[in-house]
């Protein structure tokens, strides 16, 4: 037995080489073709039900960055010495 793949091996101890190889046979995942159909039609409606948040969280991320954005702006104009300068060029060396 192969420690790797768990295929069958036949050496030949006198010339250390595989005179005959037996693939591992892998158990099926799936006993019916019903049972594949049903799980087929789960991953179809997960992928469905992803695309559909992601499409309403592109439609909403414009609004979210708008309020960020004004709320930011309300900090700045309330409080202008609470924000940190920023940084120059030559402030990095």
């Amino acid at each position: 037995m192969c420690p790797c793949c768990q295929a069958e091996l036949e050496i030949d101890p006198a010339l250390s080489a595989v005179i005959h190889h037996k693939a591992h046979e892998k158990p099926r995942e799936m006993s019916d073709l019903e049972e594949a159909m049903e799980r087929q039609k789960g991953e179809a409606q997960k992928r469905e039900d992803a695309f559909r948040k992601s499409v309403a969280d592109h439609e909403s991320r414009q609004t979210v960055l708008d309020r960020k954005f004004e709320e930011l702006l309300r900090k700045a104009k309330e409080e202008p010495d609470s924000l940190p300068l920023p940084k120059r060029d030559i402030d990095f060396d």
